[in-house]
């Protein structure tokens, strides 16, 4: 389970769809999006994301059962597009 913040949602889970950049999503196998939040500022953002950081497995699991009980990529809702599509290449992409 990877917890993360970025300002470009569509990027950075088509960068762990991927396989883009090396790290944790990639040395796991992450590429599914089944939960995200929206904040008002980066600095809410980066505190939602120490908090749930600190968070045991179980707690983030209870909170993805609660929204999103089947688990189901979210992917389509950010992007339109199907699950097993990786959309089109993004500015910037062959930089990594």
């Amino acid at each position: 389970m990877y917890v993360g913040v970025t300002s470009d949602l569509v990027r950075r889970v088509w960068q762990h769809r991927t396989h883009a950049v090396a790290g944790f999503s990639d040395q796991y196998g992450v590429t599914r999006l089944v939960w995200f939040e929206l904040h008002e500022s980066m600095e809410a953002a980066i505190q939602r994301e120490k908090r749930l950081k600190k968070w045991n497995r179980a707690w983030k699991v209870g909170m993805i059962d609660k929204a999103n009980p089947s688990w189901r990529d979210l992917w389509p809702d950010i992007t339109g597009q199907e699950p097993t599509s990786m959309g089109p290449r993004l500015r910037g992409d062959d930089e990594h």
